[in-house]
């Protein structure tokens, strides 16, 4: 089988997951080009790999020659498969591959903005020469089908997996003595940049429930969380001297290891949030929100905890019963790597690429 990716490989650890799925089937036999650009970080491992690389990716929707000239390879390449994995890709990779026999296979990471009347989604998820859309869970599965109005029989359900072998060399940096805390002190840790869909004020909220007494303090790892609106609600309260916001951070994820418990707080649009499974496979315990797609992460009270969205009393409680349970935090922080290894892992995504491959074909 001859297949061609149009994605963006520009960030080597955020888009590990993806580019490594297509390693991995180029080693077992499949014949992968890919159009992305000659000068980011995954082009060499790709190579390397025996992937041929094109130096393109579409900058503009619908641009007439950035169509044809993927029209040109689709022509002249003779590909089974098209994936297309970001937006502009999915636009003008459909709109090249029209009047051509080939497969074309879309991608659909989060749960949020589809609904079956919005336009513009008639340019990519929703167009007819859309064959199949591979769903990063079965909670976007299922937005797409119920809010999308997809034909079920074009959803395909396929976790991008993860390794625990990634997060082996990711050293621990020592948070606590840049922000003054004793070695024993537990540390909670969410990391995102300010956008509603995080939730983040119900952290905010959740922290009238929190003793400021106790030895845990919250690290926060994003752009602009400081902000007015989340700064007026946590002022309020006592435990603020427990909040630590650090912005944007290159060493997140040293910063991450350093810590105990992972928090994400979001109230929609996520799938399988990368940010906790790279946590789980640091050993983090999480605590999560239960939001579509992210009750599929862990089994509550074995792997993390779920606690109801929009809910800040039940994160400050969550929170409280991990510190005062220990034992409950190591079962969890021993058994959320574990999870990732068994339920999400990359050896598991690649096989269910290649059932897929053999079923379309």
């Amino acid at each position: 089988m001859k297949i061609l990716v149009l994605s963006k490989y520009d960030q080597y650890h955020t888009v590990r997951p993806e580019a490594e799925i297509f390693i991995s089937l180029s080693k077992i036999g499949y014949d992968i080009t890919i159009m992305t650009k000659a000068n980011y970080p995954y082009t060499s491992p790709f190579r390397q790999a025996g992937i041929k690389v094109i130096d393109f990716e579409a900058q503009k929707k619908l641009n007439a020659s950035e169509v044809q000239f993927i029209k040109n390879e689709l022509q002249n390449g003779k590909y089974d498969v098209m994936h297309m994995f970001n937006n502009i890709s999915m636009i003008n990779g459909l709109a090249a591959a029209k009047n051509i026999n080939i497969t074309c296979v879309l991608y659909r990471g989060y749960s949020a903005n589809v609904n079956w009347f919005d336009p513009t989604l008639y340019l990519k998820l929703l167009r007819p020469r859309a064959d199949f859309i591979i769903c990063n869970s079965i909670g976007v599965t299922t937005i797409m089908r119920e809010k999308g109005k997809v034909n079920p029989q074009k959803l395909i359900t396929i976790n991008k997996g993860h390794k625990l072998e990634w997060y082996q060399d990711i050293e621990a940096y020592n948070i606590r003595e840049e922000l003054g805390l004793s070695k024993d002190s537990l540390l909670v840790v969410l990391v995102a940049n300010n956008r509603n869909m995080k939730g983040t004020k119900y952290l905010m909220e959740s922290t009238k429930y929190l003793d400021p007494k106790k030895n845990m303090h919250i690290v926060l790892v994003g752009r602009d969380l400081n902000n007015e609106k989340n700064l007026k609600i946590l002022n309020k309260h006592s435990f603020t001297k427990n909040i630590h916001f650090l912005g944007f951070r290159k060493n997140a994820l040293n910063i991450v290891k350093s810590c105990d418990i992972f928090l994400l707080t979001s109230i929609k649009g996520e799938s399988i949030t990368k940010s906790v499974i790279e946590a789980m496979c640091l050993g983090l315990a999480p605590v999560i929100s239960d939001i579509i797609g992210n009750k599929e992460l862990v089994v509550d009270r074995e792997s993390g905890l779920v606690v109801p969205s929009k809910n800040s009393k039940k994160f400050a409680e969550a929170l409280n019963e991990l510190y005062s349970n220990r034992k409950l935090l190591e079962h969890i922080k021993i058994n959320a790597p574990k999870h990732i290894a068994n339920r999400l892992s990359h050896d598991n995504t690649v096989k269910k690429y290649e059932k897929f491959y053999k079923t379309i074909i």
